[in-house]
Formats: structure tokens, C-alpha cells, sequence
């Protein structure tokens, strides 16, 4: 049985309003969810700098909160 592991890309928008996309792991397989907008992709490579592209083109949610 394949054991599934999630983490999470969170950013903010200029309003201050928090967007996540959630990173799903289960195997080999990944996918990324929003929770703000509910798309979701299949992503086998490189799945968080994905969930960052979608934040900032489709949310404007640039702010990363551990660089602050």
C-alpha cells in the first residue's frame, strides 16, 4: 500500500489574503491542488515551483511568508 504525503505552498496576495496550492504525493505521483480556486495538475516534476507559478499568475499571491 502506497503511503500519500502532502505539504503545502502558501502565498499572499497584495490584499493580504492567503492563497495555498497543496502538494499531493502518493509514489511516483504527484499533484498540486489550490485550495483557493480548486485547479488541479499532475505534476511528476518540480510540483512546488508549479504551485508557485500558478499563485502568482493566476492569484497575484507573490509574498512568500518565510522570507519576510
Amino acid at each position: 500500500m502506497l503511503q500519500t504525503n502532502t505539504s503545502k505552498v502558501s502565498r499572499w496576495d497584495q490584499h493580504g489574503r492567503e492563497h495555498v496550492v497543496q502538494v499531493l504525493r502518493k509514489g511516483p505521483q504527484r499533484t498540486i491542488r489550490c485550495d483557493t480556486c480548486g485547479w488541479k495538475k499532475a505534476a511528476q516534476f518540480l510540483p512546488w515551483l508549479k504551485a508557485e507559478e500558478h499563485l502568482a499568475e493566476a492569484h497575484q499571491a507573490t509574498v512568500n511568508p518565510k522570507e519576510d
